[in-house]
């Protein structure tokens, strides 16, 4: 078989689905035994009020564990790519703005989160990571058909 864009497309579609669903189901699911941690995390970027940060700090694990089934399985793959893709926008002007302000945290995005020593924070490296993470989401909306999706029942 000869390899043409057009059957390579689904595979870079499934990498991006998997990339981007894992890695938000995993953040997701390693947060949700710790609630309090992710909502201390959430506080510690100084962004809202404390009573609306910790309330998305406890619902945010919830929402990436769910996000990331749908990207997995391939679900609204179209919707779920560019609800990922934004979500990560959203992350890296959160981490972004930490870095501008002078915080010292963890991004808290797989646990722990808070303050770090200034010498511990990995802004670049989450922001590069987050970048690619976006890329993948976009990529999905813009070619949404991939291989082993849920979203290619009966075609």
């Amino acid at each position: 078989m000869k390899v043409t864009k057009e059957n390579l497309l689904p595979w870079i579609g499934l990498v991006a689905r998997l990339a981007l669903g894992g890695v938000l189901f995993v953040a997701g699911a390693i947060k949700i035994p710790y609630p309090y941690k992710a909502a201390a995390a959430m506080r510690a970027y100084e962004l809202l009020p404390n009573s609306l940060a910790s309330f998305f700090g406890y619902i945010l694990p919830w929402f990436e564990v769910g996000l990331g089934l749908l990207l997995i399985l391939g679900v609204a793959s179209r919707l779920s790519g560019l609800i990922g893709a934004l979500l990560m926008i959203l992350f890296i002007a959160a981490i972004s703005s930490a870095w501008a302000r002078g915080l010292t945290i963890d991004c808290g995005c797989f646990g722990g989160g808070g303050q770090v020593a200034a010498g511990e924070t990995k802004y670049l490296q989450e922001i590069i990571r987050d970048i690619g993470l976006a890329i993948a989401g976009f990529y999905l909306y813009f070619q949404p058909y991939s291989r082993f999706a849920l979203d290619n029942r009966g075609k």
